[in-house]
This record gives C-alpha cells, sequence and structure tokens, in this order.
C-alpha cells in the first residue's frame, strides 16, 4: 500500500534530503531493486559523537581500545546460551551509525549499526529512570502505529530475558544486560520502521519489534539513541525485514575519515555480492546466534603461511572467528598472533619504534607517509582466501608512525573493519554466506 508522508531523515540513512515531502512505501511483500542507505562512522562530522577537538590519532587510539573493550563482550564468560543472545552485547561500542525513524508519525533517531546485536530499542518516554541524552525520546503514545508485545507471543519468548509485571499488565518487558554493567529495560513493542533508499523515496516496515527503554544506565553516551541490531537472530532487523530484502545486506566501508565519501550499507537485489574476484565463505553456526562466525584456517605474509591456532576452542567449534563492523582492529589469539607478527616484521625494512600508549606493538618510523611498504596478507577463510593490502593491515598513529593494525588476545578472534575496508562483504542468510569483493567503497 502507497502512503504519502512528509518526513525528514528517515530510518537507517543519511541521506542529503530536505524538508520536503517525498514518497513512501509500506512494505509487506518483496521489494524490487533493493536499496542502499549511509553509514556514518562515529568519529565523523556527521555523527554526533564527533569531537571536533580530538584529533584523528587521538580518535583512533580510542577505537583501538573499543575494539578490546568489546572482544570481551563477544567472549564474556560464561558463554550465553542460544536463548539469551543479547546478555553479551556491547553499549554503544559499535564504529558505524545509521539515522532512522520509529513510529506513525514516523520519529528520527540515531543509533549504532551493530552487526554484534540483534534488538532494536532506544530510550522512550515516560523515562522510570534514562542516561542522559542530549537528543530528544521517542514518545510511543505520540505513534499511531505502536502496539505492545503480548507476554504470549512467539516474539517475547524467541527474545530471551523477557518477563512479565503481572497477569493485569500482560505487556511483554525486555532486559538487556551488558559485560560492563550497563543495562536497557522496558516495554517491547511493535511499530513501523522507516528506511530512506538511495533513490527519492522511503519504505516503511510495519510491525517491527522493537525496545522501547524506560530503565536504562551505564556507559552509555548521551550523544547516542540506542541500538539498531543486524546480527543473525530472529529479532534483529535483518531477519525481520528478511522476506522483504531477500535476506540479503553488504556494506561497503571507505578508508577512515575518507573526507568526500560515505560508507554504504545495501539490502536486498542492491546487496547481491558477485562478478570477477568475488570469494565466498560459509557462516559457521556457532553457541550464539546473534553473531556471524566464520572459519579462519590460517594467514599468509607473501609466500609463507602460519596455520590459524587458537587452543582456547574445542575440537566441535567450527567457527573460530567473528566478522563485525563495529571493531576497529582485527583481533587474534596471542599464540598465532606472535607468529604472524614476527613474519610481517621481517618482512618490512623500517625503523621500528616502541609507542608507549599505543595498545598495538608492531610499529614503524614512516617517515611522514601514510603507507608502508608491506608484503600482502592472505586471510585463508573457508572456501575464500581475502587479500589485505597495506591500507587494510596498516594504520597511521601519528605523523610519522605506523602500527600494525592486529592485537593479540587470550580468547577470542575477530575480523575487524579495518580489514574490511575497500571490500564489498555481503551477507547472504538464506544461503549461509559471506561474500568479498574488492571494491573502491569511494566510488560507490
Amino acid at each position: 500500500m502507497a502512503l504519502h508522508s512528509c518526513i525528514f531523515f528517515i530510518f537507517f540513512l543519511l541521506l542529503k534530503f530536505s524538508t520536503t515531502c517525498f514518497y513512501a512505501r509500506s512494505l509487506t511483500e518483496p521489494l524490487k531493486g533493493g536499496f542502499t542507505v549511509e553509514l556514518i562512522h562515529r568519529d565523523s562530522s556527521k555523527s554526533p559523537f564527533y569531537n571536533p577537538t580530538k584529533t584523528l590519532f587521538q580518535k583512533l587510539n580510542t577505537s583501538f581500545h573499543r575494539a578490546l573493550d568489546r572482544v570481551n563482550h563477544f567472549y564474556a564468560k560464561p558463554k550465553a546460551t542460544k536463548n539469551t543472545p543479547q546478555s553479551v552485547i556491547i553499549s554503544n561500542q559499535g564504529e558505524y551509525l545509521v539515522k532512522y525513524s520509529i513510529g506513525t508519525p514516523p520519529f528520527e533517531l540515531m543509533g549504532i549499526a551493530d552487526t554484534g546485536s540483534d534488538l532494536i530499542w532506544s530510550q522512550c518516554k515516560p523515562c522510570e529512570q534514562c542516561y542522559n541524552q542530549t537528543s530528544p525520546l521517542f514518545d510511543p503514545s505520540k505513534s499511531k502505529t505502536y502496539e505492545p508485545v503480548s507476554c504470549y507471543s512467539t516474539v517475547c519468548q524467541t527474545l530471551g530475558q523477557t518477563y512479565c509485571l503481572s497477569d493485569a499488565q500482560p505487556n511483554c518487558q525486555y532486559t538487556i544486560s551488558y559485560g560492563d554493567g550497563s543495562h536497557s529495560q522496558g516495554n517491547l513493542a511493535f511499530d513501523t520502521l522507516t528506511l530512506g533508499s538511495n533513490t527519492d523515496s522511503s519504505v516503511a516496515f510495519p510491525s517491527i519489534p522493537i525496545g522501547c527503554g524506560v530503565n536504562n544506565a551505564g556507559t552509555f553516551d548521551s550523544e547516542g539513541s540506542g541500538i539498531v541490531g543486524l546480527g543473525g537472530g530472529h529479532v534483529s532487523l535483518v531477519s525481520q525485514i528478511g522476506p522483504s530484502i531477500d535476506f540479503k545486506f553488504s556494506y561497503c566501508l571507505v578508508p577512515l575519515f575518507h573526507p568526500k565519501s560515505s560508507s554504504k550499507l545495501n539490502f536486498g537485489e542492491n546487496a547481491v555480492v558477485g562478478g570477477p574476484g568475488t570469494v565466498s565463505t560459509p557462516i559457521i553456526p556457532g553457541s550464539v546466534d546473534t553473531f556471524y562466525y566464520l572459519r579462519l584456517e590460517g594467514m599468509s605474509v607473501g609466500s609463507k603461511r602460519i596455520e590459524f591456532v587458537d587452543d582456547s576452542l574445542s575440537d566441535d567449534e567450527k567457527g573460530n572467528i567473528i566478522i563485525d563492523s563495529g571493531t576497529t582492529l582485527t583481533i587474534l589469539p596471542e599464540k598465532f598472533y606472535a607468529k604472524l607478527e614476527s613474519e610481517v616484521a621481517a618482512n618490512i625494512n623500517l625503523e621500528r619504534v616502541n609507542i608507549t600508549d599505543q595498545i598495538l606493538s608492531l610499529c614503524y618510523n614512516s617517515g611522514g607517509h601514510n603507507a608502508v611498504e608491506a608484503p600482502p596478507i592472505v586471510a585463508h577463510f573457508s572456501g575464500a582466501d581475502v587479500v589485505l593490502d597495506s591500507l587494510n593491515t596498516f594504520v597511521s598513529v601519528s605523523d610519522d608512525v605506523l602500527c600494525f593494525a592486529f592485537a593479540p588476545v587470550a580468547t577470542g578472534s575477530i575480523f575487524g573493519n579495518l580489514a574490511q575496508m575497500n571490500y564489498l562483504v555481503g551477507y547472504d542468510l538464506l544461503r549461509k554466506t559471506v561474500s568479498f569483493k574488492p571494491t573502491d567503497c569511494t566510488k560507490m
């Protein structure tokens, strides 16, 4: 059914529309053609988190610490069960944001686009106990399409960590507890989500489960307004709108802080990744449905291949690395990382330097250059060899120092977003594959 609505910036976009009326479709059937929206890096000038007083290098250093914090949440102990996937997601630590709208009429919000979580949630009025949020809060009483979810519904029981206040109040209540002590509690409801596209129209998705948080506290940033879950669980955005987008989404991440280009998030037919240079690897079922586990068989530095080893994994855990758009660095087990770093260092003829305030251990004097002559590193996933050049493997941490953008941890592995830049990365949740295609993302 077609609806004409006058909206400003709509869900999952930062398309440069002015305040004008444009065409919106209420989508309950497959969407032909797909659509594309803009991903906003949290440190870009378009982000509400943008701090002009911080230098590029200070922002990068902060993102490195966020990456290590994120590992602790992905690999929290004890491991979450499949019924409680939300217990290990992280608060406000993703690197990319989207603008979105919920309700009728649409109410604009900005949230973390997180492939490491499922539920879409935001702070709502009336708030019993909320963290300070500089932007307005969503008021469900003003939405014509807001409908509380029943405690006895499948959606409520699927989410896990839900409860009912009493028989007299049979609406589904949710609780999300984070590893850092943060939490969000509130009402689970159905409402309309509106997504902007790369055309002059928007697409409204009715009856999408959202969390309306009324008791939220912890390390949430005051400039943010919740999380948009892109994970693999049942209540995530991509699962809920899956039939309309053929269960496909992709993204193309431009090099860090590129001044004239923005990263893109694609859905449906726009998300298909194929053609020359495309390689694909299976998504492996793991201990938490939310996360996208892949199997890394090894890495090569030039002609030297190093087989992947992770002593923390059991023999029946086939997926040994999580691909994540919200983690800056690529994180590897200590023993494997040590072998990889040693081989990389043996192939670079530059002055090595020690940076005491950095978490990255392999650093060089770049002489003011923002690139280093290094052999390509190939990530050997099951069935897919992904070639990483110096853009993916080294990062400037000061005007004259470049560091290897990988880090060791005791437990866990993550294929981070620096390694994914200038690749079109496609997720096909029906075929259970992730595909990689070398792409100049600045030209998309």
